[in-house]
């Protein structure tokens, strides 16, 4: 499992969120996204924790804290849909007629 948190002040780094996690339990890895184009974070990142009662607690906790100026959304990541908006890669080719 993994713990979905949003709505993240666009300065803080892993340790920050590793320092937070850690009063729950053991931290085994936090990803925050990096927009592609900017270099800049994207407002979220992910946690995954040693088991899953450590997450349910920090998860329980932490949802709806607030932390450097933020209300955190925090709750269980979901799998990512794939949407195929265009852009990217994932784009179709079209006919010219």
């Amino acid at each position: 499992m993994s713990i979905y948190v949003g709505n993240l002040d666009y300065k803080v780094t892993s340790e920050d969120l590793t320092e937070v996690f850690t009063e729950y339990g053991t931290v085994k890895r936090v990803y925050l996204p990096v927009n592609h184009e900017t270099g800049t974070l994207r407002g979220f990142g992910f946690v995954e924790m040693e088991t899953e009662a450590e997450e349910a607690k920090a998860i329980e906790d932490l949802d709806g804290a607030q932390w450097m100026g933020r209300e955190l959304k925090v709750n269980q990541a979901r799998p990512r849909e794939n949407n195929n908006k265009g852009g990217g890669r994932n784009f179709q080719k079209r006919s010219r007629y």
